[in-house]
Formats: C-alpha cells, structure tokens, sequence
C-alpha cells in the first residue's frame, strides 16, 4: 500500500487558492492606477483651464483698461475739436479784424494816389510816383485779400456765386489787374485765346481772383525783361488756361508741396519778391471748389515755371449778356453824404467826388451821419461801417425805417469783407457794399449807377 502525504494535498489547495484570490486584486491594482491616471489628466486639464481663466482675466482687464482709455482718448479727442473749432473762429474773427484795421489806412492812400494821378498831368514824376503808390496799395490789399481767403476757405465759409460765364472775361479782367505791374517791370505778356467763346459754370469774382493770382506771381518770380505767357484752349469737354514764366523756376522738392499752405522756395538776400505762401493754396481751392485741377511744372531753378487750369465747359449754353454801366459821375452832380470816421480817408474821399463835380457833405461819426441825413434829401450816402457812437448798420436801419420809399441810394464802405457782413448790410438795406480801399474808379462808377436808379425811381 502507498502511503499518503496530507502536506503535500494541502500545499497544493493553499497554491490554486492563492492564485484565484490574487486576480482580483490585480485588477484593482490596475483599476486604481486607472483611476490615478484619469484623475492626473483631469488635474492637467484642471490646471491648463486655471491657465487660460488666468490669461482671460488678463485680457479683460486689458480690455477694459482699453476701454477706459478709448472713452478718455474719445473725450480728450472731443475737447480738442472744439478747442480746435474755437481757437479757428477767434483766428478767422482776428483776421477779419487785422483785414479792416489795415484796410482803414489804405483806403486814404489809395484815394490820394488817384487824385495825384489825377491832378499832375503836366508832372510825368509826380504821376509816375502817384502810380507806384497805387500799385502798392493794391497789392497790400491783394495780400490781405488772400489771407482773408485762406481762413475763410479752410473754416469753409466761402460761398460761390456759380452761373454760366464767358471765361475770356475773367482772364481779360485778371490781365488788366496786372498790366500796370508788368509794365512797370518791362516784362513782355502774350496772350493767347481761342476764338470761339468758351463758356463755364463758374463764380466771375473768384475765378478772375485765380488768373489774377497765377498772372501776378509769374510776374513776381520772372526777372525784369522776361517773359509771361497767358494761353487757353479747348480740349474735349474742359477748358484750359496755361500761365507760363521765364522766371525762377521751382525745385524738384518743391513741386509737390508748392500749393501748400504757407509753403515757399528759400528765397535769397538778393531776392526782393516774396508773399505769404497762400495765393497758390487759393488758387487751387478756388479751382477745386469749381469743379477743375491746376498743376504746376519746371524744368528747375532759374528755368521758368508753368501753372495749368483744366475747367469743366458748361452745358447750359451761353451766358445772359450783363447789363450796360451806368453812365459816370460827370454827367450829372449828385448831393452825396459822406459818413467815415477816418478823417484822412473822408477828407481824400470828400475831395475826389468834389473834382468829380458832386456836393458832398461829411460826418465823423455814427449819430452826426444820421442828423444829417434826416435833415435835408440827399441823393447818395455813402457809409462806413465801423462809426464810434452809432455804427453803419443802426444808421441805416434807422434811416430805412423813417424813408422806406424815396431814401437816399446806399453804399457800404467797409473794411469787413466776409460775406456774411456783405449780406447782413445788404439785408439792412444799403444797395450797395463796398471794401476797402475801394478802388476810385470802382466807387464813381457806383455814384453813376446810383444816378440812373435815382432817376428812374
């Protein structure tokens, strides 16, 4: 018989119940380590979102310091455009003034230019100094007439009066402006126009005031002797007026810039001649505001320059004919009050309506002007503005008031060229609006007209 070993069958149970209680504990093992690895990626997950809540709470509050900063930059940007809006009206109301405070002394050297030109006949010195004063006051009144402009324009405050013109009537006009200069240089103008008529939608005033310009600074910049071009043709649909120069000439670099405001070549010790530097920025706002461009070409320094205006041609048709000039002064005496409280500019204007064979009486001052009026008819009155006491407007009005039908014919002297003062007078009832210094020529022409209205009243 075999003998049985009891320790054996048991070790060998203890084995097999061994290996069958360790398979689940293996697999809790990798559960757990399962459940490990979720929950460190679950942290990771955790901690890169903590991240990016971080740079978002960052970007907000960049966002918002942004935000205020854009409302303060807003705000910041609004005061500045009205301090920009206010400091531009107090600059465009101080040339206004700086215009009629200048034009107030040139208004008596104008007039007593004329009359010396007027009265020395027989003395070629004196007449040729009379002319030389005159020229220059009326290129000081040029100059202030184009700063006056240059405010005006960038404040957008110039209006145009725009109907179909002949545009050969500008550039006769702005060629008669100049002709004295230029002859008083020697300088040679050859003037070149089509024959047919051409006609464009435009402001007369303001484009004769473009031609007048691009004539006088070829003038300016071409040496005594030279040579001045003045040419228009039609091309297509446009008109187009050259002005060319034998002068100075332009330099590259400043080709780009020279209808700028402000802007102008260096100019030599030697070199008299010289502006403002804002005629060429007129020029190309007037031209621009009628529809058209002006360049501006050089071959260099010393080499001549040639300015071209390009306008649109008109489709409406020819132009209304204007109506006839009245007839002057001289034929026919007219009782003229005379109301100015610059007793240089009165007496001087006093004296040239009185060699024109009117009567004239004078007032220094608002309320003496209207006693005067009120006391006997007069035919004209001729009124400054600006009067200590009363001023022109509240004389008038007044005066309008009491002779609403049969009142004296009404010209406006004044230094105040915008048109808002221009309207303004008008509304209030004087029939005319002069600025000074008017030229004397331009003034008896209106003491003429104001004859014939009379008349046929």
């Amino acid at each position: 018989m075999g003998t049985f070993n009891e320790s054996t069958t048991g070790s060998e149970q203890r084995s097999l119940m061994g290996e069958e209680g360790g398979l689940p504990a293996m697999l809790r093992e990798q559960q757990l380590q399962q459940r490990i690895a979720a929950l460190a990626a679950e942290l990771s997950h955790t901690r890169i979102l903590a991240r990016e809540r971080d740079r978002l709470e960052e970007q907000v509050g960049q966002l918002r310091e942004a935000n205020e900063n854009l409302v303060m930059a807003t705000v910041s940007a609004q005061s500045l455009r009205d301090l920009a809006e206010a400091t531009n009206r107090r600059q465009t109301e101080f040339l206004a003034m700086l215009a009629h405070e200048l034009r107030n002394p040139l208004a008596p050297l104008s007039m007593s230019a004329s009359l010396l030109q007027s009265l020395s006949d027989s003395n070629g010195r004196l007449s040729h100094v009379a002319g030389v004063v005159r020229r220059q006051v009326d290129h000081m009144a040029r100059l202030l007439d184009d700063l006056l402009d240059a405010a005006r324009i960038s404040s957008g405050k110039i209006r145009l009066s725009v109907r179909p013109m002949v545009l050969a009537g500008a550039l006769d006009q702005a060629v008669e402006t100049i002709a004295p200069r230029i002859r008083e240089r020697g300088q040679h103008l050859k003037v070149e126009l089509p024959d047919e008529s051409l006609t464009i939608e435009g402001d007369p005033v303001r484009l004769t005031q473009v031609f007048t310009n691009l004539l006088g600074n070829a003038s300016k910049y071409t040496q005594d002797g030279g040579h001045i071009g003045l040419r228009a043709w039609r091309v297509v649909d446009e008109v187009v007026v050259e002005v060319s120069d034998t002068g100075a000439g332009i330099a590259p670099d400043m080709l780009p810039q020279v209808f700028d405001l402000f802007i102008q070549a260096p100019r030599s010790l030697a070199r008299s001649e010289g502006g403002l530097g804002i005629g060429l920025n007129v020029v190309r706002n007037l031209v621009g505001m009628h529809g058209g461009t002006v360049t501006a070409e050089s071959p260099g320094e010393g080499k001549g320059s040639t300015f071209t205006v390009r306008l649109p041609l008109s489709c409406s048709g020819a132009p209304a004919l204007a109506a006839p000039a009245g007839p002057s002064a001289a034929e026919g005496a007219c009782r003229i009050l005379l109301v100015e409280d610059n007793v240089d500019a009165c007496d001087t204007l006093r004296t040239l309506l009185e060699l024109a064979g009117h009567e004239v009486a004078v007032a220094y001052d608002g309320p003496t002007g209207l006693e005067a009026a009120q006391a006997r008819p007069y035919d004209i009155i001729i009124c400054d503005i600006g009067l200590p006491g009363m001023d022109g407007l509240e004389v008038m009005q007044r005066l309008r008031r009491e002779q609403p039908h049969h009142g004296p014919f009404a010209i406006a002297l004044s230094g105040y060229g915008q048109s808002e003062d221009r309207e303004r007078a008008l509304d209030i009832g004087f029939d005319r609006y002069l600025v000074k210094p008017a030229a004397p020529d331009t003034l008896l022409e209106l003491v003429g007209e104001a004859r014939e209205v009379r008349q046929g009243r």
